[in-house]
């Protein structure tokens, strides 16, 4: 049978260079010629921006031969693309620059620091609701046993509410100093207020992240963390009552995955802050 796509190939065709150039793909935009190194022209460049689409500069990757070129706008860098339903993606909230003072003993020199959290208020909800209780039943009791000339057991009603409020107290604090840590190389949870545990698992570890919302969870936002590393038991693997699991989720995946992306995110809004206290 003859080769129904067309003549069969000859390499001493005289004609074939120039059938090969008239069917040559147009060729894509310098993008050293565009609006600066690594990107395509701008929106005033009256030009495509090699995507086939005219519009902002886009970054551009080298991809290998035979492979289409890729770009990457500075907005999808940021995570402010929006979805096809026209949703703009929620973006991790801020976070301080430094870590505290508390946490910061803990670091060593050539890690980066990405943020620290504390648990959700609703770790709370226990010692709040015993020393809400304990107020009330043991001042009716004190005031009770008051009128039946009893003071002894007035007297232990009143320090048994001193003990319950200090275990109250106790607890708040333990909450205070409890941190969830997270930089460029591990996950770390310190806690304990005289005795310090600290606990940590390298992002390289991590095998299996997830994270678990109750339907209370749901409705005040909050989750628990569950790591998993090469099928072994770690210090570290259960995390309860974190806030904003979800924005959490995607901090810890983006540095587990995106580092560069993460860098060139907080360079950028380095140098807009830089800007802004210069204006």
């Amino acid at each position: 049978m003859g080769n129904p796509a067309g003549p069969p190939f000859d390499p001493d065709d005289p004609d074939r260079a120039r059938r090969e150039h008239d069917t040559e793909p147009i060729p894509r935009i310098d993008p050293d010629d565009g609006a600066g190194a690594g990107y395509g022209p701008g929106p005033d460049d009256g030009a495509f921006n090699g995507t086939g689409y005219p519009g902002e500069g886009r970054a551009w990757t080298r991809a290998p031969e035979g492979y289409p070129e890729q770009s990457i706008s500075e907005e999808e860098l940021a995570g402010l693309r929006a979805d096809a339903s026209g949703m703009t993606p929620r973006r991790v909230l801020p976070l301080e620059d430094e870590p505290s003072s508390m946490v910061a003993r803990y670091l060593f020199p050539t890690e980066r620091y990405r943020g620290e959290w504390k648990r959700h208020w609703i770790h709370l909800t226990t010692p709040i609701i015993v020393g809400v209780v304990a107020t009330f039943v043991l001042g009716y009791l004190s005031g009770f046993l008051a009128g039946q000339d009893v003071g002894a057991l007035t007297t232990v009603a009143v320090l048994l509410w001193f003990g319950v409020m200090g275990w109250v107290t106790w607890r708040v604090a333990d909450w205070w100093y409890d941190r969830f840590i997270l930089t460029n190389k591990r996950v770390m949870v310190v806690n304990g207020i005289i005795t310090r545990q600290v606990a940590m698992m390298p992002l390289t570890r991590v095998t299996d992240m997830k994270y678990e919302q109750s339907p209370s969870g749901r409705a005040f936002n909050y989750g628990t963390f569950v790591l998993e590393s090469a099928g072994q038991e770690q210090a570290l693997r259960v995390i309860k009552n974190l806030p904003n699991p979800n924005e959490l989720y995607l901090r810890v995946v983006e540095e587990m995955y995106e580092p560069q992306a993460v860098e060139a995110r907080l360079g950028k809004e380095a140098d807009e802050a830089k800007a802004d206290d210069g204006a």
